[in-house]
C-alpha cells in the first residue's frame, strides 16, 4: 500500500480508529481526550508516519467541526446566566485582548525583530482564541457556571476585536483603508446582526410550527448555522462568530433535553470535532526545530507570550470579578487555546505583501504558529480539565451542604408514568416529560399501553405494539431510558391505577381527550376516572403548537393551593420546562401562595424568569382569556373534590376551557392529595 492512503475507505477507517482508540488509550495515562485526538493527528500526519494526508475532506470535516463547538457554545449557554454576565464577560473580553496584544507586539517587535506591521499580526494572533475545550465543559455539565458563561462572551469579544485590528492592518498594507471602507464594513456588521437577531428567530419558529420531521430539523438548524457563517465571512468577519451567533439565535427553539439537541451534540461529538482536532494535529511539524535553533526560539517566545498573558489575564479578572481560583483556571483554560482564528490569521499574514514579493510573514513563522496552536491547546485542555473537575466536587459539595435532596416529595421519589394510545399525540408526550423530568436523577419513563381485553386481536396487539415502539424511538433519541408495558383490561383506569401502584409512580401524564362525538365530555372517561379514583398527581397536556415555541407559561393557581400535599412537586415540573423552554413563567396567585412560590422558584429555580400577579378570586380565572396568546402555555391546577383548594367554580372548568381557552396550549394539573394536613404549609417554609 502506498503511503500516504488516498482510497477514501480506507481513510476514513483510519480516522474512525483514532477516534475510537486515541481516547481509550489515554485517558489511562489521564490525558484529555482532546490532546490524544491532536496528538493523534501529528503521528499519523504527513509530518508523522504518514499514513494520510491533510486534503480537502480534512478542510472541510475541520471547518465544521470549529464550527459545531462554537455553535454548542451558543446553544448550550443559559440566556439568563449570559444576561446577567454579559458585562463582566466583555470586561474579561477586553483584558483578555489588551494584555495579549501588548505581549504579542513587544515579543514580535524586540525578542524577534520582526516588522511593526508583523508584530501587530502576531498580537493579534496572540489576543484571539478558540474555545477547542470547551467539550470538557460540556462533559462535566458545567456550561451554566459564570466563569463558563464569562469566557465565551470573553472569546467573542477578543475575536472581533482582534479581526477588527487585522483587517484594519490589511486595509493599510493594500492601500483600501478610509472612511468608506469603515463604514461600509459597520454598516454590513450591523445588517447582520439586525437580520441575525431580528429576521431568522421569525423563520426559525414558522419551520419548528410546521415541520416536526426530526431529519427536517436537524438539516434546518445546520443550515442556520452555515448559513450565519457564511454570511459572516461575507462581512469580513470570521465564521466562527458566525456560529456562534447562530448557537444564540436558536438557544430558544431547541430544548436541551430535546431529541434534536442529543442528535445534535452527538453528530459534533462524535464525528466533526475529532476530525477538527486531528486535522490540527496534521497541520504540525516538528522537524523545523530539529534543524532550526530560529524556529525553536520563535516557538519559545510566541508559547511564553501567549500563554503566560492569557494566564495574567485571566487571573486580574479573577481578582476583578471576586471569583474563586478555581474559577480563575477554568477561564484561563477555555481562553488559552489558539486554533482557528489564529491559522486564519496567519494565512492573511502570508498572503499580504507590504513590499512586491515579500510576504508580511514567512513560512517559519506558520510554522511556530501551528506548533503554538498545539502546546496552548494541551495547555488549555489540561487546565480546563483540572479546573472542570474541581469545579464539579465543590458543586456536589455545595449542594450536599445546601440539603438539595431534602424535598423527598418533589425529588426522591419521581417517576412518570405514561399510557399511551394514540401515536399522534406520542410526541407530545414524550417531549413534555423529557422537560419535567429530573434529570439529575437518571430514572426513565414508564409508557404503559392499555389493550381491551374484550376486543383483543392483531390488529389491537399490532397498534399497542407500535405506540411502544415509537415511544422508545422518541425516548432513544433524546437519551432518556425507557420502560414499556402492554396491558389487558376491561377498564382502562382500574388498569392504569394498578400500574401507577405497581410501579410505585409518581405521577401520570395524559394527552387531553379528543371528542369523537357531540355528547363527549371535555376530559374524557379515562381521563375523569383518573381525577376520581387515584390522589396521585395527574398531568393533562394538550400543545397546540411545538412546545420549542412557546413564548410563555401562565399558571393559575387557586387559592389555598399552598396547603396541598402536592404544592412543591407541580412547581419542580413547571420550572424545568421554563428552564428548558427558555421562556417567562407568570403566576397568578393569592399573595400567600405567591410568596411561597417566589421564595420556593428563588432557592430550586433561580434561572427561572417569573412574575406575580395576585389574583384574589378563583372567578378571575376566566379573565385572563384576553391576554392569552396562541404561543403561550396555559397551566391551571385544578383540585378534586377532597383536595384542601377544592372550589364549586372549578366544576364549570371544562366549559371555561373549552369555550374561552381553545385556542392556546394547555395543561391541567391536578396534585397529589396524599395525607393532606396544614403541616405541609409549614414543612414548606422550614425547607425554603
Amino acid at each position: 500500500m502506498h503511503l500516504p492512503i488516498t482510497d477514501p475507505t480506507w481513510i476514513f477507517i483510519v480516522v474512525l480508529c483514532v477516534i475510537l482508540f486515541a481516547p481509550m488509550v489515554l485517558s489511562k495515562l489521564h490525558i484529555p481526550h482532546l490532546i490524544g485526538m491532536i496528538l493523534a493527528g501529528v503521528l499519523i500526519g504527513e509530518n508523522g508516519l504518514n499514513l494520510l494526508a491533510r486534503d480537502a475532506s480534512f478542510e472541510l470535516f475541520g471547518k465544521v467541526g470549529i464550527y459545531f463547538i462554537m455553535f454548542l457554545a451558543g446553544l448550550e449557554m443559559d440566556m439568563q446566566n449570559l444576561k446577567q454576565n454579559y458585562s463582566r464577560g466583555i470586561l474579561f473580553g477586553v483584558i483578555t485582548t489588551i494584555i495579549p496584544f501588548a505581549f504579542g507586539f513587544i515579543a514580535g517587535y524586540w525578542f524577534l525583530h520582526y516588522t511593526a506591521a508583523a508584530s501587530l499580526l502576531l498580537a493579534c494572533i496572540l489576543a484571539s482564541h478558540t474555545l477547542v475545550s470547551y467539550t470538557i465543559v460540556g462533559k462535566y455539565g458545567l456550561s451554566k457556571n459564570p466563569a463558563v458563561t464569562i469566557s465565551v462572551v470573553a472569546t467573542m469579544v477578543a475575536l472581533l476585536l482582534s479581526l477588527l485590528t487585522l483587517a484594519g492592518l490589511s486595509g493599510v498594507i493594500t492601500g483600501k483603508s478610509g472612511v468608506w471602507y469603515w463604514g461600509w464594513f459597520v454598516a454590513k456588521f450591523i445588517i447582520y446582526i439586525a437580520i441575525l437577531f431580528g429576521g431568522l428567530p421569525k423563520v426559525i419558529r414558522i419551520f419548528f410550527k410546521k415541520f416536526t420531521e426530526p431529519i427536517m430539523q436537524f438539516t434546518f438548524a445546520l443550515v442556520c448555522v452555515f448559513i450565519s457563517a457564511a454570511i459572516a465571512e461575507l462581512c469580513g468577519l470570521e465564521g466562527i462568530l458566525g456560529a456562534f451567533l447562530s448557537g444564540l439565535v436558536l438557544n430558544r427553539f431547541i430544548p436541551l433535553t430535546s431529541p434534536l439537541m442529543n442528535r445534535l451534540e452527538f453528530v459534533g461529538n462524535a464525528l466533526f470535532i475529532p476530525y477538527f482536532l486531528i486535522g490540527v494535529g496534521m497541520l504540525v511539524n516538528v522537524e523545523p526545530l530539529l534543524h532550526d535553533v530560529k524556529a525553536v526560539v520563535v516557538v519559545i517566545v510566541m508559547v511564553v507570550a501567549g500563554t503566560l498573558s492569557k494566564y495574567l489575564a485571566a487571573h486580574i479578572t479573577q481578582y476583578i470579578l471576586g471569583f474563586s481560583r478555581k474559577q480563575g483556571t477554568m477561564m484561563f483554560g477555555l481562553t488559552e487555546a489558539h486554533a482557528a482564528g489564529a491559522l486564519a490569521m496567519v494565512m492573511v499574514g502570508t498572503k499580504l505583501q507590504p513590499k512586491p514579493g515579500i510576504p508580511l510573514m514567512d513560512n517559519a513563522v506558520l510554522d511556530g504558529v501551528v506548533m503554538m496552536i498545539l502546546i496552548s491547546c494541551i495547555i488549555s485542555s489540561f487546565a480546563t480539565e483540572h479546573a472542570a473537575r474541581r469545579l464539579k466536587l465543590e458543586e456536589k459539595k455545595q449542594r450536599s451542604k445546601n440539603g438539595e435532596r431534602r424535598d423527598s416529595t418533589a425529588l426522591d421519589d419521581e417517576k412518570i408514568l405514561i399510557p399511551i394510545h394514540e401515536t399522534s399525540n406520542i410526541p407530545t408526550l414524550m417531549n413534555a416529560a423529557f422537560m419535567m423530568r429530573n434529570r439529575k436523577l437518571k430514572r426513565g419513563l414508564i409508557c404503559l399501553s392499555i389493550i381491551n381485553d374484550a376486543d383483543v386481536n392483531e390488529q389491537t396487539q399490532a397498534h399497542s405494539r407500535e405506540c411502544l415502539a415509537l415511544a422508545s424511538k422518541i425516548a432513544a433519541a433524546a437519551d432518556v431510558p425507557v420502560q414499556t408495558q402492554t396491558r389487558l383490561a376491561v377498564n382502562f383506569v382500574t388498569a392504569a391505577i394498578h400500574s401507577l401502584k405497581e410501579n410505585d409512580a409518581s405521577e401520570v401524564l395524559i394527552g387531553l381527550h379528543k371528542k369523537r362525538k357531540p355528547n363527549d365530555s371535555f376530559f374524557g372517561q379515562f381521563a375523569q376516572g383518573l381525577i376520581d379514583g387515584m390522589p396521585r398527581q395527574l398531568m393533562i397536556v394538550n400543545f397546540k403548537i411545538p412546545s420549542n415555541t412557546i413564548r410563555k407559561i401562565v399558571v393559575v393557581v387557586p387559592e389555598k393551593a399552598e396547603y396541598e400535599k402536592g404544592f412543591t412537586r407541580w412547581i419542580n415540573r413547571i420550572a424545568r420546562m421554563a428552564e428548558d423552554l427558555g421562556c417567562r413563567c407568570e403566576f397568578h396567585a393569592t399573595e400567600s401562595a405567591s410568596q411561597l412560590i417566589a421564595s420556593y422558584m428563588g432557592s430550586r429555580h433561580g434561572s427561572v424568569r417569573t412574575e406575580y400577579v395576585t389574583m384574589s378570586a378563583w372567578s378571575e380565572f376566566q379573565q385572563l382569556s384576553p391576554q392569552i396568546e396562541n404561543d403561550h402555555l396555559l397551566v391551571v391546577i385544578a383540585s378534586r373534590r377532597t383536595g384542601i383548594s377544592y372550589q364549586k367554580q372549578m366544576n364549570k372548568l371544562p366549559m371555561i376551557l373549552q369555550n374561552d381557552f381553545s385556542h392556546c396550549s394547555l395543561m391541567v394539573v391536578y396534585p397529589d392529595i396524599q395525607e393532606e394536613t396544614f403541616d405541609n404549609y409549614f414543612s414548606i417554609q422550614k425547607m425554603i
